[in-house]
């Protein structure tokens, strides 16, 4: 007896790749609330006159419904929440940024709610465009870092278990962990400065860490490269997008 077809009904999602199928249809990628990242066939999408067309764009929130029980599901509607307009500019290779990492981290049909609020808290500062960006980006970093269980506890040596002293600088490395710092460069931070971070990390909410963040300037340009090489060590390889938001910023 065959199987009926499973169906989801007005779901939160954002698309994140999208890449041609056939000459009228495309695969989409999306990430949705409730059943995580989830492969989707969208049937005549490229035809000029598809309502599909207008709303299958990145960081753009959206309801969509589906069904099927393969792997590649069948993308029956797609509609536009609204909250803010199409980014631009840095604001849209942030993006991309996020929706590379959201690809290569996470896999499919394994539902990651808190990672999923964590993208549209993210999503919806950097499409702003505004001062909080950069601030968002690494509150991002450090959380999806924690939610998949690979950051380590920012309170400690990671390989001595003992505390940090305040005024001495260490360094988060992707091998073996928050480390004290064998030379002092930019990326070194004071053991004060990690116990802060760890404090507001420890409610694992969006909110207070993107305020600690936004006024710890010094923290958060440190952590830039830090949480990069983590970031890399995990997906196994580079990542694509910040190589062309190098090349974009020189040019």
């Amino acid at each position: 007896m065959p199987s009926i077809a499973s169906r989801i009904t007005l779901e939160p999602a954002f698309v994140l790749h999208r890449y041609d199928w056939s000459e009228s249809s495309l695969i989409v990628e999306v990430l949705t609330r409730h059943h995580g990242r989830v492969a989707l066939v969208a049937k005549g999408a490229k035809r000029p006159a598809s309502n599909f067309r207008p709303v299958l764009l990145p960081m753009q929130p959206l309801r969509i419904t589906y069904s099927g029980n393969a792997e590649v599901k069948v993308l029956k509607s797609a509609e536009w929440v609204g909250g803010y307009a199409m980014p631009s500019g840095n604001a849209l290779l942030t993006g991309f940024y996020l929706n590379e990492l959201m690809m290569r981290l996470l896999l499919r049909d394994d539902p990651q709610e808190s990672v999923y609020d964590l993208y549209m808290q993210t999503v919806s500062v950097v499409a702003q465009n505004n001062g909080l960006m950069t601030a968002a980006l690494r509150s991002f970093e450090l959380l999806l870092l924690q939610n998949m269980g690979w950051l380590p506890d920012l309170s400690s040596v990671t390989q001595t278990q003992q505390g940090l002293q305040e005024d001495d600088l260490y360094n988060l490395n992707a091998d073996t962990g928050l480390r004290p710092a064998a030379d002092v460069d930019s990326a070194s931070l004071r053991g004060q400065q990690w116990l802060a971070l760890a404090g507001a990390l420890a409610a694992r909410d969006f909110a207070p860490l993107l305020t600690h963040l936004t006024n710890e300037p010094q923290t958060t340009q440190a952590l830039k490269n830090q949480l990069r090489a983590l970031l890399h060590y995990h997906c196994g390889q580079p990542l694509k997008t910040p190589q062309m938001m190098t090349v974009m910023q020189q040019l």
